[in-house]
């Protein structure tokens, strides 16, 4: 059965960021991922996660500055000492939460920029983190992003994914399989996850097209679920969803699975 993670940025939006961690262990979550932990120190975060009997199974490097349109910064030309400090902070935070996954975060690729340079950049500090992370045994995970929610992102399609992985060599690189994404640009994703088994290590989920729960939409999850199940996927479900109201009364889909 899948580890369902509560996603603390979209979820639980009913309390302050700090409450959240209270409010999805009451609502029968182990797991916990966020999109960035850096507004806070980390033992602050790490007494939450013990108070409340959680585990941290993902966070992003940071965004860069998202006043300027930046999505990470780890793809681009020239960023390189900034990548590597995000990335050196990073890893300081998932030694101090226990956390054994981390997004980095590549970039959104300027008008008029050349991709191939962006992804060649993105190739080396991507084996930057990956060898700081070895030692401690923690997995650097890739994620494509739909045009649709981040247009210009160097990654869109879980193959551009599948081609940094294998271009970047290291044994804890993986893609971060969204299948809100995947369904939003690849389709077809029995296949889709059958063709990346042995290649991903984190999941997200939400319906398509809304991105709500994943109890509507376009995709069959229980479906989905019960493949992971027989793959033998035994890693973690992020719920990176946006509630359709309050997110407590959206959560019938998740008793079975508690």
């Amino acid at each position: 059965m899948p580890k369902f993670a509560a996603n603390l940025t979209m979820m639980f939006n009913e309390v302050p960021f700090l409450e959240r961690f209270e409010a999805a262990a009451k609502a029968g979550f182990k797991y916990v991922e966020y999109l960035w932990p850096y507004d806070y120190p980390a033992e602050e975060l790490k007494s939450k996660l013990e108070k409340y009997g959680l585990k941290q199974v993902l966070f992003n490097t940071a965004a860069g500055d998202i006043s300027k349109g930046e999505w990470g910064v780890s793809a681009i030309p020239g960023r390189e000492a900034d990548s590597h400090r995000d990335i050196d902070l990073a890893l300081e935070y998932a030694l101090a939460l226990g956390c054994e996954n981390v997004h980095v975060m590549a970039a959104v690729v300027s008008e008029g920029e050349d991709r191939e340079a962006y992804k060649q950049t993105f190739i080396k500090n991507v084996q930057y983190a990956a060898d700081k992370f070895k030692p401690h045994g923690i997995k650097v995970l890739l994620e494509a992003l739909s045009p649709e929610v981040k247009p210009n992102y160097l990654l869109k399609s879980q193959f551009d994914t599948l081609e940094i992985v294998k271009a970047v060599n290291r044994d804890n690189v993986f893609v971060q399989l969204d299948y809100f994404h995947a369904q939003n640009v690849d389709g077809n994703l029995s296949r889709l996850t059958d063709k990346l088994n042995g290649r991903f290590a984190h999941i997200q989920i939400a319906s398509v097209p809304d991105r709500h729960e994943p109890d509507e939409g376009e995709i069959n999850y229980e479906y989905i679920f019960n493949k992971l199940d027989e793959i033998g996927y035994d890693g973690y479900v992020g719920c990176e969803y946006k509630p359709r109201a309050e997110t407590t009364a959206g959560l019938g889909w998740f008793e079975q699975y508690k």
